[in-house]
């Protein structure tokens, strides 16, 4: 059974720094894709980065130069630092990883809150 855990979020100031990480079991992780999503309320979710299984990364114009996607497949762990945070940023944070077999799987999610 595939589970995602997600962790890190929290209460920020404006300008603070986080680091979420998506701990991943039950697949083989090195051969999945990544993204972090958020949903802020009464948004739609949205991808915010995305890392290939050879670690091409990809990110929403909102974030770029901001948030940096990151994996380490020793450790079965995917991770979003998120620099300079922005009040815009709160939203609930998302990691999903992607089977080789095209799979989605989702966790729970994790709450960041920018705000002074």
């Amino acid at each position: 059974q595939v589970q995602l855990v997600e962790s890190g979020g929290g209460l920020v100031q404006p300008g603070g720094s986080l680091r979420l990480s998506c701990a991943a079991s039950g697949i083989i992780f090195s051969i999945s894709a990544m993204g972090w999503y958020r949903q802020a309320p009464g948004k739609e979710r949205e991808l915010v980065a995305h890392i290939s299984s050879g670690s091409s990364t990809h990110y929403a114009d909102s974030v770029k130069g901001r948030f940096t996607i990151s994996r380490d497949n020793a450790k079965n762990t995917g991770y979003l630092q998120m620099n300079s945070l922005k009040p815009e940023d709160t939203a609930a944070y998302y990691c999903k990883v992607t089977s080789y077999s095209g799979m989605n799987y989702w966790g729970k999610g994790t709450l960041v809150t920018v705000s002074s």
